[in-house]
């Protein structure tokens, strides 16, 4: 069986070393990948986005499974193109990939389904959006609805803020196309998790729930970035609470994509905000979670491609799926500078050093020279993995410590919050 993976990020490396777990699959390609995915699969040269190229590398390899990493290919039509001419690909459509690429139709459509979110209104002019704070109080959370790489998400303190936010995005282009529509909600106060579920459009298998640190710094401060870190599972999220996740949103946003039309095959992302009235939607992501896939995907017990060819084949019901026992921690090293401007190809040294029990997922990399070297803002995700969560973080650490590139930098309280509680 040969498996095509796509992108270059550490949820790809994720991937690629899950399914090369699988003993049937005895090809691995990852496009257009980094130097950490080569230990795992052979690269080639085609970028995420090129779905006239990658459509015809499947066709001419032979490739039995496509597997897509990021977004944007997603919310562009990838799987749709594929399954034109009966191409294998494991992912949503791309009506139901609107949930994370139009953050206004995915609001519209919590609303139509009486999913519980916050209080919104979506504009598409700035001065109308200018007047429309007058019905917020603040802190108000102002959010690009386009696909913003995990940065369009503004919470303002004051107008002057909420001000400057809608005018970075609709006036001055700062997220491009992403930022001519935006979102104004309430802010919602409670503790962040991630719900993953493995679905058919109509069965679903939640992976373990996890938290992600969004915030740059130390203690959430700093600006959005794409994730420094994450842990799983995440202790907020009782059997109460899963319970209440899948019955409240997740079944509601099957049934009603189902409805619509068009079920949600693949990997569907909840990000919650856990409130004192429960658990609300702060966002949908249509693929796994970067850096949650590197928490997750240790502790599926399950094999993916497996999970994957079920799902394809309509026997996912039947299927029985599992869970390993313990925990997962990574840790994310970043370039000086992420997530604004930040210098590359900085050799990397010790990713040989790292204690039994630690993967470093390459998120950021390529070969520079004869050298693994940095080639992004998020560089490495090192993850440990063990019996309960203080000693994945412990050992994630211990592999952080060993590994060393000029100017990184990582947060030292990746987890704290859960150790606390």
């Amino acid at each position: 069986m040969k498996v095509l993976v796509i992108g270059s990020g550490g949820r790809e490396h994720a991937l690629c070393w899950k399914i090369a777990q699988n003993p049937k699959v005895t090809q691995i390609v990852c496009a257009p990948g980094n130097a950490g995915i080569l230990q795992h699969a052979d690269c080639v040269e085609i970028d995420a986005d090129d779905i006239d190229a990658l459509k015809s590398y499947v066709a001419a390899e032979d490739i039995d499974l496509t597997i897509v990493g990021p977004e944007a290919p997603l919310v562009a039509g990838i799987v749709d193109e594929f399954q034109k001419d009966n191409l294998r690909i494991f992912g949503p459509v791309k009506y139901a990939a609107q949930l994370e690429g139009s953050k206004a139709f995915a609001k519209q459509f919590m609303a139509k389904y009486s999913i519980p979110t916050a209080r919104f209104n979506v504009f598409e002019k700035y001065q109308e959006a200018l007047d429309g704070l007058k019905e917020y109080s603040f802190p108000v959370v102002i959010k690009a609805s386009g696909l913003a790489a995990g940065k369009g998400v503004i919470i303002c303190q004051s107008k002057k803020e909420a001000d400057s936010a809608l005018k970075g995005m609709m006036v001055n282009n700062r997220f491009k196309d992403a930022g001519t529509t935006a979102v104004v909600e309430e802010y919602l106060d409670g503790e962040e998790v991630s719900v993953l579920a493995l679905t058919d459009g109509n069965y679903y298998f939640c992976l373990s729930p996890s938290q992600d640190h969004k915030r740059r710094d130390e203690g959430d401060k700093g600006p959005n970035t794409g994730g420094m870190g994450a842990y799983a599972p995440a202790p907020l999220v009782d059997p109460d609470l899963q319970v209440r996740i899948e019955d409240e949103i997740l079944l509601p946003t099957l049934d009603g994509l189902r409805e619509e039309g068009h079920p949600f095959v693949g990997c569907l992302y909840l990000g919650l905000m856990i409130t004192s009235d429960g658990p609300k939607v702060l966002e949908y992501n249509v693929r796994f979670g970067d850096p949650e896939a590197q928490v997750v995907l240790p502790l599926l017990k399950t094999d993916f491609v497996d999970i994957a060819n079920a799902i394809l084949d309509g026997t996912f019901k039947e299927m029985k799926t599992e869970l390993h026992d313990g925990s997962a921690a990574c840790v994310v090293m970043a370039s000086g500078g992420y997530p604004r401007r930040y210098e590359r190809e900085k050799p990397i040294t010790g990713l040989k050093e790292t204690p039994d029990g630690v993967t470093v997922f390459h998120a950021g990399t390529k070969w520079h020279h004869g050298d693994i070297a940095s080639n992004g803002g998020r560089v490495l995700g090192v993850t440990g993995v063990a019996d309960n969560l203080k000693s994945a973080l412990d050992l994630a650490y211990q592999g952080v410590d060993k590994i060393h590139f000029d100017g990184s930098f990582f947060r030292k309280d990746i987890g704290k919050r859960a150790l606390k509680g």
